[in-house]
């Protein structure tokens, strides 16, 4: 099958880069076709949690992410060892919370809706760019296209094939779902970060979120590292994450535990090559926390501005996708966030997460509000 343009990846990255280019250039939608290897509505491990950021870029789509099952924390503690700064907005919840086998499939039904087609079920094999073109191997035959879009995720196929020997940046995830915490100390609509485990050389946090699966408030709890301490010695990551269960009644070894990569922003991190450009994952999420469906939304942003152009220009290198995604608000946050990762997880010691999240609670918040959100506001 031949089109101009290939996604592949079904996911907010790919998704988000649809709906932007056919904003910018309506006449390319039944040009484009989007291959997604599972079928909607598709188990996705992920807390679900939207930031301001996310739901503006929605916003900016005409989309309104209310439509799907959602639960509004009201508040987002982030703590050291269960003591820290809060934060609520005025007038708004701080987080809001989806569960991403209903987002993604909603979001990919307003992707159709608008004329774009989705091939479920479409394993990619290979991906083989020459001068003409590029050809897609998969278990469905081969496609050809002008462009293709890499937004298979951390542990997607694009990568692996243009990028075959680049150095990666992986973070590793545990997740489990629990019924909704009843502890009046522990608001039940609160969203709580915990960095207790930095001292142990697990260089990330312990989270607890509420969710609704299935209809059913529930609690989304989970441990993020992002590996940057791996060269030194640590406990087995599910220890502190048990550890916080009991402190709230619960037996982690009641529940499934469900585990997963992240590939995680380095200004260092290859974007394209001739016909071919990633979004999201497969170049990298937020370092600091492991978010990700904003930064896969701007992602798309970015990459339907550079396929547009060269549309226009009838030229397919992609030169300049990495120096407009480094200028872009989007590579401004990731660039911060990645320093901010350097700083706040090899400065393990106790002293300075007490100092940094009990004592510093005014600039954390001041550089938490100017280079790690409101970003969207300046993405163009």
């Amino acid at each position: 099958m031949d089109k101009d343009i290939l996604i592949l990846g079904g996911g907010p990255s790919g998704l988000s880069t649809a709906l932007h280019l056919i904003k910018l250039a309506p006449h390319l939608s039944s040009r484009i076709l989007i291959l997604e290897k599972e079928h909607y509505p598709r188990l996705k491990l992920c807390a679900g949690g939207l930031v301001i950021d996310a739901e503006r870029i929605l916003e900016g789509m005409g989309l309104d992410v209310r439509e799907v099952p959602h639960v509004d924390a009201s508040a987002a503690h982030f703590d050291f060892a269960g003591r820290g700064l809060n934060i609520r907005i005025p007038k708004r919840h701080a987080i809001r919370v989806i569960r991403r086998n209903e987002f993604d499939a909603w979001l990919a039904q307003k992707v159709t809706g608008m004329g774009i087609e989705i091939q479920q079920g479409v394993t990619v094999k290979n991906i083989l760019p020459d001068e003409d073109g590029v050809t897609v191997l998969t278990d469905q035959g081969e496609f050809h296209a002008q462009v293709v879009v890499g937004a298979d995720g951390s542990n997607g196929v694009a990568r692996r094939c243009v990028f075959p020997n680049e150095p990666v940046h992986t973070a590793r995830v545990l997740e489990i779902i629990t019924p909704a915490i009843e502890e009046s100390a522990h608001k039940i609509d609160h969203a709580y970060f915990d960095f207790f485990p930095v001292p142990h050389n697990i260089a990330g946090y312990v989270w607890d979120f509420p969710t609704i699966v299935d209809g059913q408030y529930m609690r989304c709890w989970g441990i993020y590292d992002t590996n940057v301490l791996a060269d030194q010695a640590r406990p087995a990551l599910k220890q502190p994450l048990a550890d916080e269960m009991k402190r709230h009644g619960f037996d982690l070894n009641d529940y499934e535990i469900k585990g997963h990569p992240i590939r995680w922003y380095n200004p260092r991190n290859k974007a394209s090559i001739s016909r071919v450009i990633l979004v999201g994952d497969a170049v990298g999420a937020d370092p600091i926390f492991g978010e990700g469906i904003s930064i896969a939304l701007g992602y798309g942003v970015v990459a339907a501005q550079e396929i547009a152009e060269s549309f226009r220009r009838n030229e397919f290198s992609f030169r300049g996708y990495k120096r407009r995604l480094v200028r872009s608000a989007l590579g401004q946050t990731l660039f911060a966030r990645w320093l901010i990762t350097y700083i706040i997880y090899p400065m393990k010691w106790k002293w300075f997460q007490v100092l940094t999240w009990w004592i510093c609670k005014p600039i954390v918040l001041f550089v938490a509000w100017v280079f790690v959100l409101n970003w969207s506001k300046r993405l163009k």
